[in-house]
């Protein structure tokens, strides 16, 4: 008799590391579009993979840097998502350090042997030309230089649309979250 395994080989772990857009900051965490992802991949491959989500509302890449070597020893993930750095640039952090501080975040799940998916986000134009195309072009050459996949920008799509953001107009709204699982699907599901 010969028995058949999903494509996926086996079950796999899945952390995710990110600020409130992930933490699910303003509306009720059951919406957000990490809960939606464990709901999906329960859909498409029942009982196989477990998301941990490990983000907090206002996380900035030296908080995460400090909490990631235990969050990778309790819950050893086969992938880690990694959604930062707007807190970061929002605080005018150099980006040089951001630059550090994600680096560092990415070698530490390498070494754990988990495939690394960067979250990329831009930020407002007020910083400055300069400001915002050092600090995004980070994610770029992370990216690059790690041989890892980069959705350049996470918030696509919801950014400046009124009807998918809260009213500080920072945070998307229970109704964005579809199209924030839309876009990081198919890089999480590629990685599985």
């Amino acid at each position: 008799m010969m028995w058949l395994w999903p494509a996926t080989g086996f079950a796999k772990t899945i952390l995710i590391l990110g600020d409130s857009l992930s933490a699910g900051y303003g509306i009720n965490p059951e919406q957000g579009w990490v809960a939606l992802l464990q709901r999906k991949l329960n859909q498409d491959f029942p009982k196989q993979h477990s998301v941990i989500n490990a983000s907090v509302s206002g996380e900035t890449s030296s908080g995460a840097l400090a909490r990631l070597p235990k969050l990778l020893q309790t819950h050893r993930p086969n992938i880690v998502v990694i959604e930062l750095g707007g807190n970061d640039a929002l605080r005018g952090q150099p980006p040089k350090m951001i630059h550090n501080n994600l680096n560092q975040l990415i070698q530490l799940s390498k070494q754990s042997e988990a495939t690394v998916i960067l979250l990329g986000t831009k930020i407002p134009p007020n910083y400055g030309t300069a400001y915002s195309s050092a600090f995004e072009n980070n994610y770029k050459v992370l990216s690059q230089q790690h041989k890892i996949k980069l959705l350049p920008f996470f918030m696509q799509g919801i950014a400046g649309n009124k009807n998918l953001m809260q009213k500080d107009l920072i945070h998307p709204n229970a109704t964005a979250q579809k199209q924030l699982l839309n876009n990081a699907y198919p890089y999480i599901k590629g990685a599985l």
